[in-house]
């Protein structure tokens, strides 16, 4: 509104100018040409009537060539004005005018979560809520996105975080949990405001940089999350995981039965072959719970699968059934190599690889746009000569930490040209770009925004406890009063809502060998996996 408001002065202003030049012209010409003086006012009478079509003239008809051609161009332009004037001045007042306001507060909503602001993260943390049937607000103080949002059927109002009368008016005292999700200093703000709005009502403030924690709990956070210490951390679990005989990233579930997800490498037996030609169950004893093919999610996958090198398969077992599937996942050629891996991006999620990877003593070299002394190799990982000067000819895994979707999904075309064998992984923004890198090539992609969600999530549902945020899947410790005295035959949970009940905890005692006929019992904790949406079937359905 406010450029419009600006627009139409700066219209107005030209519009005053030129209406007097025409006039003093006009004016001139009068007596010139038809010799026939007229007062000025007069003059200016007739240049309006001309430029808004609402008569020709009270001087009509001219008998001069001269004043004729003046009066033809006087038409034309403020016909002209008048089909500027509507896309720049009209239509914008008239869609401002009509669009639906975002409200400014809201009324007795109570146990809900105000989120500020909206961002990707926000909007995963958004989908985690909706699929448990807990209510939130979302405080944006962008009105055009509050506006946006709004017409969405969001939850929204349009209001400033950083105010604790804004906090206030989005029921802050009544929530379960204040979410500051905006920039590192913003949040700071934000949380001083929820400090003030709603003191006793936990507030969860999220950083970029994790050396801003401290100030952030200074201003009065319960809890400081770091998503991108984490997806760097989590990276970096993958490549040693590739690089070590021991098993890594493992969810340890009970005493000796773990559950954990095996990127099958692409000079691996398996690739080709279908789950059921495989034959992995028989053949090592784990159980393959679900599978990635190409960035999609199927629990139970189809015995008929293909298995590629982009395939991930999600396991549960014992220790020495695990070792044995991971044999089977590994290239042959690369099985016992420790070659070097290449960090391209040296932000906070690559830094962090970075570190993991020098407490490993694993070699690593580091590819970077900006001339910093932590870069081994200045340039752009999308440039094959680029990655030919970091090594990829020697290389075992490629960890791409860009700051941009579309710069990793070329990167990675760009690195599987160059090696068809060299393990891929990568980290992506957005969620909805995760399909796209697995089809360009890479072998395991970690979305930051799923991470920043899960992690959110994680903190502000106590009913529940997601077993690790950055897996490929929600691994969640629940429970289902609606299935006591059921077994799972009977529940079948995973017909229903896609969901693979792993393990079940019972008075200190954990059972992992679950058969059909395991009768589930009041006060049960379920420990199970599956998509964020089938767990919130799972919960709506079971709770």
């Amino acid at each position: 509104m406010d450029t419009w408001r600006r627009r139409t002065a700066y219209s107005a202003v030209v519009l005053a100018f030129l209406m007097l030049g025409y006039a003093v012209v006009y004016d001139y010409a009068m007596s010139a040409f038809e010799d026939e003086p007229e007062t000025f006012l007069h003059s200016l009478q007739v240049v309006v009537e001309t430029f808004t079509t609402t008569g020709f003239g009270s001087d009509a008809a001219w008998m001069s060539p001269e004043l004729n051609l003046l009066v033809i161009i006087m038409d034309l332009t403020g016909v002209a004005l008048i089909f500027l004037a509507l896309p720049a001045l009209v239509f914008p007042l008239l869609e401002e005018t009509l669009r639906t306001t975002p409200p400014t507060e809201i009324e007795d909503l109570t146990d809900h979560v105000v989120i500020c602001t909206y961002t990707a993260r926000g909007e995963t943390l958004v989908a985690e809520l909706d699929n448990r049937e807990v209510e939130h607000v979302l405080v944006e103080p962008d009105r055009e996105t509050a506006a946006d949002l709004y017409d969405a059927d969001y939850t929204v109002i349009h209001a400033d975080p950083e105010s604790a009368d804004a906090l206030n008016r989005a029921c802050a005292p009544e929530a379960t949990a204040v979410v500051a999700d905006a920039s590192d200093e913003i949040d700071a703000s934000i949380v001083l405001a929820a400090r003030k709005a709603a003191p006793d009502t936990q507030v969860i403030s999220v950083v970029e940089d994790p050396g801003s924690a401290e100030y952030h709990r200074l201003a009065g956070a319960d809890t400081v999350l770091s998503p991108r210490q984490l997806v760097g951390e989590s990276l970096a679990a993958k490549v040693l995981a590739g690089l070590s005989q021991e098993l890594a990233g493992a969810v340890e579930i009970s005493e000796d039965f773990e559950i954990i997800e095996f990127p099958v490498h692409r000079g691996s037996e398996l690739v080709g072959t279908t789950l059921a030609e495989s034959q992995v169950g028989e053949r090592t004893g784990a159980n393959v719970i679900g599978a990635w093919f190409r960035g999609a999610f199927e629990s139970p996958p189809s015995p008929d699968a293909t298995i590629d090198g982009s395939t991930i398969l999600l396991v549960a077992g014992h220790d020495t059934q695990l070792e044995a599937l991971k044999e089977l996942t590994r290239a042959e050629a690369r099985r016992h190599e420790s070659g070097s891996v290449i960090v391209a991006g040296y932000g906070r999620v690559g830094s962090t690889a970075a570190s993991e990877l020098a407490a490993a003593d694993v070699p690593y070299t580091v590819v970077d746009l900006e001339d910093r002394p932590t870069a081994d190799v200045i340039g752009d990982a999308t440039d094959p000569e680029t990655l030919r000067e970091a090594g990829i000819a020697e290389a075992t895994t490629l960890v791409l930490a860009l700051p941009d979707d579309t710069t990793t999904v070329f990167a990675t075309l760009v690195a599987r040209e160059l090696d068809s064998e060299i393990g891929i992984v990568a980290r992506a923004q957005e969620t909805g770009n995760v399909g796209k890198l697995y089809q360009a090539g890479a072998d395991y992609v970690l979305a930051l925004a799923t991470v920043s969600g899960r992690m959110l999530a994680s903190t502000i549902l106590e009913s529940e406890e997601f077993i690790s945020p950055a897996a490929q899947v929600e691994i969640v410790r629940t429970q289902a009063p609606k299935l006591a005295g059921r077994s799972l035959a009977e529940a079948d949970v995973r017909a229903e809502t896609g969901v693979t009940v792993i393990a079940v905890e019972r008075d200190g005692e954990s059972f992992t060998e679950l058969d059909p006929d395991f009768v589930l019992e009041a006060g049960d904790d379920l420990l199970i996996t599956g998509t964020d949406e089938g767990i919130g079937q799972f919960d709506v359905a079971t709770g």
